[in-house]
């Protein structure tokens, strides 16, 4: 009987996620040369397989051919995306999509995953998604990493509103 549940239970995430992922490959295949879509699509697949957000990487494929980046750098952006969301989950644990999408933004701008901790020391067990744009954004804007995330902190661990942070 568990294995008859088991076969029935990845039948039904097959049926759910299969057409996401037809509708990313087929944007991605009009968008993309056919190297560059097979190696972004492996990137997919790989993120889904070990549970990671698919969203952000196409998003960022998608970017990089709008703005006319050849397939290498494409390619190149979309890897290290899937890498410091790995390393976002690693260091928030269960995290959403958005969580995780901005933690990363982060990483890439020179956050550190020291300054990811603090944060979610911070705001234990409520949302990051906006303390964690509100860091990216900081340091986007050339305040040290060290300086912004000492503010963010303070700011969500102060009231533990997202207010305070978004006027901020």
């Amino acid at each position: 009987m568990r294995y008859h549940t088991l076969w029935l239970s990845l039948a039904v995430v097959a049926l759910v996620v299969t057409p996401a992922a037809d509708a990313q490959d087929a944007r991605l295949r009009d968008r993309l040369d056919p190297a560059t879509a097979t190696r972004v699509s492996a990137i997919l697949d790989s993120a889904r397989m070990t549970g990671l957000p698919t969203r952000p990487l196409v998003s960022k494929a998608l970017e990089g051919a709008s703005k006319g980046a050849p397939g290498p750098r494409i390619v190149a952006a979309v890897s290290r995306l899937a890498g410091e969301l790995r390393v976002a989950r690693d260091v928030l644990g269960p995290a959403t999509e958005s969580e995780l999408d901005a933690a990363a933004s982060a990483l890439i701008l020179g956050v550190r995953r020291t300054d990811l901790a603090a944060v979610r020391g911070a705001r234990s067990g409520e949302r990051l998604t906006v303390p964690l744009a509100v860091l990216a954004d900081l340091v986007a804007y050339g305040v040290p990493a060290d300086a912004a995330t000492q503010a963010v902190v303070r700011l969500a661990g102060g009231t533990g509103e997202d207010e305070a942070l978004l006027d901020f």
